[in-house]
Parts: structure tokens; C-alpha cells; sequence
């Protein structure tokens, strides 16, 4: 691979400083691909804190709270960190404060996010994009593509999810019942922001052309959210809800049913965990009904390859998806943020250097988050904004490096020119790109049967009116 171990010698294109030492967030390789350079919108941000009122307290109950039937509740509080088209030329903060993986060292990320920039004025509101970490993370975790998104013409609303971040990680059961849950309400508190006129959001964000972005135990989140049961055994698993709670979206019961929101156009899950563990199954994964971008390193030791992610992309038949693959890859793909350089220490506690849980062993970080802006800026161009020409940044051979690079002296490519839209010569090495259309469900029996009994009348009708014609 030509980026391996680059990390801490790249720099963003327009800052000369190296990117590890401002901890920068906005890094462009010379490399990157096309679509990954930000777009023509400044770009705001802003903390908002919700509360999602009476919700079952998981982790009192994991503690033994409660008696069956009658759990623990209480009011959930989650933090929003909200990224979104800005005026042109506010000035202010453009720094985010964040803790690190060790829960306990704050640090400080560049962007180019001015501080409660005023929002664009707009005709038209912008398409909301969700984002939902994994387990642990926060809400900066994936900043790099909450800004560059933005930058583009969407609303970008990233989820600390309580009971799953550094700060306050606690009982893995509350991941598993409530990053579902999180999504959806976050999504209600988004439109509730567009329809408040003191906001200074009334009219900018379409919560009902919604997008969903989750990275791990934020992809469990969105499979189960797209629709993706899971299985009666995952319920029952005793490290996991407890006393049944993750009954709530067992493929099949009333409450799975009911818990797909047509708002949300379209899902992308990156290195989503859960299949190597038994959470789905071909009934479950069928229920999925959005069309859906999965992405993942094929050394993902943490959520599996052949029997995770791309079990997955294979499993939901019921809808068009697409699988990006990052060969030699581990689960960090794409996701996280360069690692900070406050994290290039080993912690007793964790047992770890923190900046394991940012980089990877064999590709750049620069280049996979540039890599990820590309394809997520086609994708949702293509699915929440109706843009038909990015279909040709995703019309792509299945092996990146096996496409044919060919130009005329002008930089025109010939006919035969087959080398991945957007990307320079050479750079879609080690990358692959397939597509599965989703499956027809098979025609029941009777229905067949009468379909059968049509088309026999239909060819006896037509020898009367032939003998009759004769």
C-alpha cells in the first residue's frame, strides 16, 4: 500500500503546518479524490442539548433496578454537536474542545466551523444528515465528515450517545437498546428546530429528506433503524439487554415493525459491529428497507469481514446497496479523526496506546477520511438530493487498481479509459467498489397459481379471436 504511515507527514492543502500538530480535522491529501475537497458553503457549528424524557433507565436496570414489568425510567440526556451551512465570511472560534479515548484528556481539534456562525439564508432547506458514533466515541469523532458534508449543502447532526461515550462509558445493554431509539428522537428534535422560528433554523433543515451515518456500534444503530431486526438469541444473550429490553427490535415484533422512519431516505454504516455476534439473520437483515452504503477494512478484527460487514451488504436483499472495502483495512476505516497528537501515549488503564483507536496499521488516515467524504458526498448527492450525475462517481469497476488509466496529452480520457471517476492515476489501489440490487420477494403460491390460471385464459382467448378472425 502507497499510505502506509503517513499520518503525521501530510498536511492540509491549505495550512502549511503539519496536520498532527494543530490536530487538525479538514486534512486533504494530495491524493485525495475528487469529491472529498470541501465545498463552496462556510460552514457553522453549534452544541445543542436535548432530553429525551421517560426512558427506560437500561443501566439501572442492568444494576438490578426495578421490579419485571416495571422498569427504571428516567430522562435521557443527549449532546448534538450541529454542523451547517454558515453566511460567507463569519469569523470567530473555529476549535472544538474533545476528550480523547482515555475519557480523561481533553484536547483541542482545528476545523474551519465558525462558533454559532449565523446560518446561510436559503430558499430551499438543507437535507439533515445523521451522525451516530460507536462504543465508545463522541460526537467528534467523525467531525471530519460532519464539516465537509456540511460544507456541501447539508445539516449535519452528530450524536454524543449517552451511556457510550469517553466521558461516561457504562453498560454495553444501553448501546444496544438505545442507539436506535437516540437516532429517531434526534431526527424529531431536528424538524421540531426547523419549524421553531426563534431557532434562527425555522426552514433550513429537511428532516423529512433525512440521511443516517453510523460507524460501529452507530452502524448496529442504523441497520436496526433502516429496518434490520435483530435475532431472539442477541435478545437473550445475558451480556446484553437486560431482563429482554433489546425485545424492542427483535425482528418481527411490533415494535421493530413500527420503528423505521420514512424520513430517512438512506443509511451508511461503517465497520457496523454485530453479525460476527448472532444479531442478525436473513429474516432480520431482509427487514432492512432503505438503500444502504456499508463500508469497511477487510481485516476488521472488531465487527469481522467475511462473516460482518460483508455478510451484512450480502443479507439485505430486500434493497439496492453498495460495499466499499479498504483491503488490509482494520476497523478504524475511514471513521475517526487523525489521531490527536495528545494520544500518542500507552494508557495503564485502557492497556493500550489512545492512538490505536484512531489510526490504522496499514492506510493513512488523511487519505481514508478523504476517500470517505468522496463516496459519502456522491451517495447522499445521489439519494437525499436527487444529483443523477453522481451515479458516475459510483458506476465503478469492482477492483479499483484493475481499471484502465487512459488519456489523450490534454487530459481527455478515451473511450476505453474504465479507471475509478474521481480518482488520480494509481490511487484506487487497494480499494474495491460492488453493488447488489435488491432481490424481488418470491411470488406466494396462490398468487401464482392465479397469475398461471391468467395466463392460460389469455392464450385461450386469444386462439378464439384468432379462429374467429380466420
Amino acid at each position: 500500500m502507497r499510505y502506509i504511515a503517513l499520518t503525521t507527514t501530510l498536511i492540509a492543502a491549505t495550512v502549511a503546518p503539519p496536520v498532527a500538530a494543530q490536530n487538525r480535522i479538514d486534512g486533504q491529501s494530495p491524493d485525495a479524490p475528487e469529491l472529498a475537497a470541501y465545498g463552496d458553503l462556510s460552514v457553522g457549528v453549534r452544541q445543542i442539548e436535548l432530553v429525551n424524557e421517560d426512558q427506560i433507565d437500561i443501566v439501572a436496570v442492568a444494576g438490578g433496578g426495578g421490579t419485571p414489568g416495571n422498569p427504571p425510567r428516567y430522562d435521557r440526556p443527549l449532546t448534538v454537536e450541529m454542523w451547517y451551512p454558515s453566511v460567507a465570511g463569519a469569523t470567530g472560534d473555529t476549535s472544538l474542545q474533545a476528550y480523547l479515548r482515555d475519557g480523561t484528556t481533553e484536547v483541542t481539534l482545528q476545523g474551519r466551523a465558525v462558533r454559532d456562525a449565523a446560518p446561510a439564508e436559503s430558499t430551499d432547506p438543507f437535507p439533515l444528515i445523521m451522525l451516530s458514533h460507536g462504543y465508545p466515541g463522541n460526537r467528534f469523532l467523525m467531525s471530519h465528515l460532519a464539516e465537509n458534508l456540511a460544507s456541501k449543502g447539508y445539516v449535519v447532526a452528530s450524536i454524543d450517545h449517552t451511556d457510550s461515550t469517553y466521558r461516561d462509558q457504562s453498560a454495553f445493554g444501553s448501546t444496544l437498546v438505545n442507539r436506535p431509539l437516540d437516532q429517531l428522537f434526534v431526527l424529531d428534535q431536528m424538524a421540531q428546530l426547523n419549524k421553531d422560528a426563534s431557532s434562527g433554523f425555522a426552514g433550513k433543515i429537511d428532516a423529512d429528506n433525512a440521511g443516517l451515518i453510523g460507524y460501529s456500534m452507530g452502524g448496529y444503530g442504523a441497520i436496526v433503524t433502516a429496518g434490520g431486526g435483530v435475532t431472539e438469541t442477541s435478545v437473550g444473550y445475558p451480556w446484553g439487554g437486560p431482563e429482554g429490553t433489546l425485545g424492542i427490535h427483535q425482528a418481527g415484533s411490533d415494535t421493530h415493525e413500527a420503528l423505521p422512519d420514512e424520513r430517512i431516505k438512506t443509511a451508511v454504516a461503517i465497520g457496523p459491529w454485530g453479525m460476527n455476534a448472532g444479531f442478525w439473520d436473513t429474516e432480520g437483515l431482509a427487514g432492512i428497507d432503505i438503500p444502504m452504503l456499508f463500508i469497511a477494512g477487510s481485516d476488521d478484527a472488531t465487527s469481522g469481514y467475511e462473516n460482518g460487514v460483508r455478510a451484512i451488504w450480502e443479507g439485505a436483499t430486500s434493497v439496492d446497496r453498495a460495499l466499499l472495502t479498504f483491503d488490509g483495512g482494520g476497523h478504524n476505516t475511514v471513521a475517526p479523526i487523525p489521531a490527536p497528537e495528545e494520544s500518542f501515549y500507552y494508557n495503564d488503564r485502557i492497556r493500550f496506546n489512545v492512538s490505536e483507536h484512531y489510526t490504522d496499521p496499514v492506510w493513512d488516515t488523511v487519505f481514508m477520511n478523504n476517500v470517505g467524504q468522496h463516496f459519502l458526498t456522491a451517495w447522499m448527492d445521489k439519494e437525499l438530493k436527487g444529483d443523477a450525475e453522481k451515479g458516475d462517481y459510483l458506476n465503478l469497476q469492482k477492483i479499483g487498481g484493475e481499471g484502465l488509466w487512459s488519456a489523450n496529452d490534454d487530459g481527455t480520457f478515451r473511450d476505453d479509459h474504465t479507471y475509478w471517476k474521481g480518482f488520480a492515476e494509481g490511487t484506487a489501489e487497494g480499494l474495491r467498489y460492488e453493488v447488489l440490487a435488491a432481490t424481488p420477494a418470491p411470488v406466494p403460491l396462490p398468487a401464482s397459481v392465479w397469475l398461471l390460471g391468467l395466463a392460460v385464459g389469455g392464450l385461450g382467448l386469444m386462439r378464439r379471436r384468432k379462429l374467429r378472425a380466420t
